[in-house]
């Protein structure tokens, strides 16, 4: 199979049009150019804020009157239908904010000479830019990628025809304390903030706080490294580095970070074993070939990239002008065919085992000191959505960072539950970070439409759910989705409050982010059992129970418990305008065509409403998809072509993606408002953006893509479940189904021409059944084996 290489013909003017390479730690933005070249560096690691952070948080808002005895006014102040005392005392929950993804350093790599540049070309299988260009009439390669084996951002650079001279600059937006220089190489070390606070918070006085060395132990310290081989003669002059002559040269770098260590749990280091870390990572990649690193990177990576394909149209390699053939608009397979992949990339990219903390709202991409949000981990959609490629697209290893979040955030999510509510278990809001932070954020003034959201983490821990469910590995659903779940459950449990007719209900509820109009007129958002909080709970307290199932644990106390519990949950709703409610009661939305569709949960991901199963819930949840209404910013569009493909609607479905992946038009440097009021798109790089630029749309196309042709939360595979008519042709490789499958088919003219379904892990005695319109058949397949359907196929 040709590789697809995506193509830009110039260097780029500014970060929009840089090139991310990653090995789930370190992350590169790639400019390229001759003159000078910038490679913008981040570490997965390098965030503001200390450890003891959100235990110093919890406290402080404890001592401010918040608890489990404000919670129970809180609720009597909502049921007496006195909004203004209820927020007012639950804004007391609220504490400061997560901390912030910061940039790491900057490599800046200068040719001397005057040439022609001839273009980036980003590999999406191998994970490699290449740029040529002549310089001077001598022939000039160079490569880029990020080795996961290595540990190192990898620049190879040849020159054919004659020598060239070059430059190497190492700097850092972060308080530098050390820089040294010599011919072996550049070594920067750099204080991190102990405390970075969002940009939506412009009070703080010091939105970046540094500290004056360790706090409670922690030293917030990093290194960049690099090294490098050449055949030329190298200087340092000035602090850079100068190497003169030069046919080849090979240069690495690496990081080493005290907050690296405490994601590990390893025992913290001196600043000095960190620059030992760093420079000899850096110094064993540089003394190898080149040929034998670009190897070892693409044996990690291109199986990983490989496993799973999808092709719309004819073309799914060769070489693809981005400008020309993706953002034009003139070519919507292979935009479709482009993103599915671009999607995959990313999150290879972002995201893999033993890297660093999980993609954040940018990935591991970021250079700026403020970034919108903070660049951290929102937890009512965008985390989630980072995640939904990561087991349908043969992705599932990338998974694996999310669930080492998940169990740190079992750990502070326990204190903030008892001590804040008194519940059991473990409970997270709507921010987070890798230090765990678990309280409700905002101030004290955040709005609590999104602060005082309960339930992040019952969403989150559907992901560990889905991993058993794809995979059907015993092992994980025992060791780590079993804890994660049955914790998450015990909160549930505990957050749950008699009603007057008998129902258990969420007192006080948020449906994020929208508000209601009370019975007075005024905008609200505290209410009881929003459709999401229901939702949500009903899915963690029947997933409790299945993990149960499985693991001969159904008589844990917490499973008879959930039994007495789920017939009492309030039943989804439906509006007398036949739209799918948000809340308990027929509300009228402040926004009706809210970016948001909080309610829509039940529908995707969590499979409690779809045609088959509950066909008057799916007209209302259609009805309240034509409500909304299409456009907005990237991850609303993701996650309605999601939404319109779980209820088999296809063109609609391609008529989100046509405006979801045009070109964005507006100035990428404004941050838009956050209503979805100005539309967003795709920026020159690929990027999605609002703006601000947030890589969850760049996921969420890739999982919503998936779904328009091979769909498994039923009882059935279902195979092009809602194709759109404008794409007749096309094909998939290893798209991966519940139950442990593999399927790859091909279609032609709007047909089913082939489908094979494979059988990856699972049980072989439990039937299969794979269905295609109105036909459906069962195959039986041991673990390894696979089947051809030719009886679905229509000749």
């Amino acid at each position: 199979m040709t590789d697809l290489e995506l193509f830009w013909p110039d260097p780029a003017e500014h970060w929009n049009q840089a090139l991310p390479l990653g090995n789930g730690r370190l992350g590169a933005m790639v400019f390229g150019g001759i003159g000078t070249a910038r490679i913008q560096l981040n570490d997965a690691t390098v965030w503001s804020g200390t450890p003891g952070g959100p235990a110093a948080a919890l406290a402080d808002v404890l001592a401010a009157g918040a608890g489990p005895a404000r919670l129970a006014e809180v609720r009597t102040a909502l049921l007496a239908g006195d909004h203004r005392l209820a927020e007012k005392l639950l804004m007391t929950f609220e504490g400061p904010y997560s901390q912030e993804f910061l940039p790491f350093g900057d490599l800046l790599l200068t040719l001397d000479g005057a040439g022609d540049y001839h273009g980036r070309y980003l590999n999406l299988d191998n994970g490699i830019i290449r740029e040529k260009s002549t310089v001077d009439n001598r022939k000039v390669l160079r490569e880029t990628w990020v080795s996961r084996p290595s540990g190192t951002v990898t620049v190879s650079l040849t020159v054919t025809g004659g020598a060239l001279d070059a430059g190497l600059a190492l700097s850092s937006p972060l308080r530098t304390v050390l820089s040294t220089a010599d011919p072996g190489g550049l070594v920067l070390g750099v204080e991190i903030p102990v405390d970075g606070a969002p940009l939506h918070e412009p009070e703080v006085a010091e939105p970046l706080r540094y500290a004056d060395g360790p706090v409670d132990g922690y030293d917030p310290f990093g290194v960049l490294a690099l090294r490098l081989n050449t055949d030329g003669a190298v200087s340092a002059v000035d602090g850079r580095l100068v190497v003169t002559g030069l046919t080849r040269l090979l240069i690495t770098l690496a990081t080493s970070t005290s907050a690296a260590d405490h994601w590990t749990g390893a025992p913290g280091r001196t600043r000095q074993s960190h620059i030992a870390t760093a420079t000899g990572i850096a110094a064993r990649a540089a003394r190898r070939d080149p040929a034998e690193l670009r190897a070892e990177h693409e044996a990690d990576l291109r199986p990983l990239l490989a496993a799973t394909t999808l092709r719309i149209g004819e073309q799914r390699g060769g070489v693809v002008d981005v400008a020309r053939e993706v953002l034009s608009g003139n070519n919507e397979q292979l935009t479709a065919t482009v993103l599915f992949q671009w999607g995959r990339y990313l999150l290879a990219a972002a995201s893999r085992p033993g890297g660093g903390p999980p993609a954040n709202l940018q990935g591991i991409w970021n250079t700026d000191l403020r970034p919108a949000w903070s660049s951290n981990y929102t937890i009512n959609i965008n985390t989630q959505m980072n995640y939904w490629p990561a087991e349908s697209t043969g992705l599932s290893e990338c998974h694996d960072p999310l669930f080492d979040l998940l169990d740190r955030l079992a750990v502070t999510g326990t204190e903030v539950a008892r001590e804040l509510y008194g519940a059991r278990g473990w409970v997270t809001h709507h921010n987070t970070d890798p230090w765990g932070y678990a309280l409700p954020a905002g101030m004290g003034h955040g709005n609590p439409s999104w602060a005082l959201w309960m339930l992040g983490g019952a969403w989150l821990v559907q992901h560990a759910w889905d991993r058993y469910e794809y995979t059907v590995d015993g092992d994980f659903l025992r060791e780590r989705g079993w804890p994660l779940l049955r914790g998450c459950a015990e909160f549930c449990l505990d957050w749950l409050v008699e009603s007057t007719d008998g129902r258990l209900d969420t007192l006080p509820g948020t449906s994020p982010e929208n508000l209601f109009h009370a019975a007075g007129g005024s905008p609200e958002s505290l209410t009881h059992s929003p459709t999401m909080d229901v939702a949500l709970i009903r899915a963690v307290l029947t997933r409790c129970l299945a993990a149960a199932e499985v693991l001969g644990l159904r008589q844990d106390p917490v499973c008879l418990e959930i039994d007495s519990v789920l017939p009492r949950l309030r039943p989804l709703p439906i509006t007398a305008g036949g739209w799918l409610g948000e809340w308990a009661q027929d509300l009228p939305e402040v926004d009706p065509q809210h970016r948001h569709m909080s309610q829509m949960v039940a529908v995707f991901p969590l499979n409690q409403i779809n045609p088959d199963d509950t066909p008057e819930l799916a007209e209302a949840a259609r009805n309240l998809l034509d409500r909304r209404g299409n456009g907005a910013m990237g991850w609303s569009w993701a996650w309605k072509i999601a939404l319109r493909a779980r209820l088999g609607d296809g063109e609609t479905a391609r008529e989100l993606f046509l405006e979801a992946s045009r070109p964005f038009t507006g100035d990428p440097h404004r941050n838009a408002p956050v209503d979805g009021s100005e539309w967003g798109g795709l920026l020159p790089n690929l990027f999605s953006t609002h703006p601000p630029f947030q890589i969850d749309g760049n996921y969420g196309f890739t999982a919503a893509l998936a779904e328009l042709v091979v769909q498994s939360h039923g009882s059935a595979v279902h195979l092009l479940p809602a194709l759109p008519q404008a794409w007749p042709d096309g094909a998939v490789t290893g798209l991966r189904c519940r139950g442990g499958l593999a399927v790859d088919l091909t279609w032609q003219d709007g047909q089913l021409t082939q489908c094979v379904v494979r059988r990856l892990s699972g049980d072989p005695d439990r039937p299969i059944r794979v269905r295609h319109r109105d036909r459906t058949t069962e195959v039986r397949l041991d673990v390894g084996a696979s089947a051809r359907l030719d009886s679905l196929t229509v000749r």
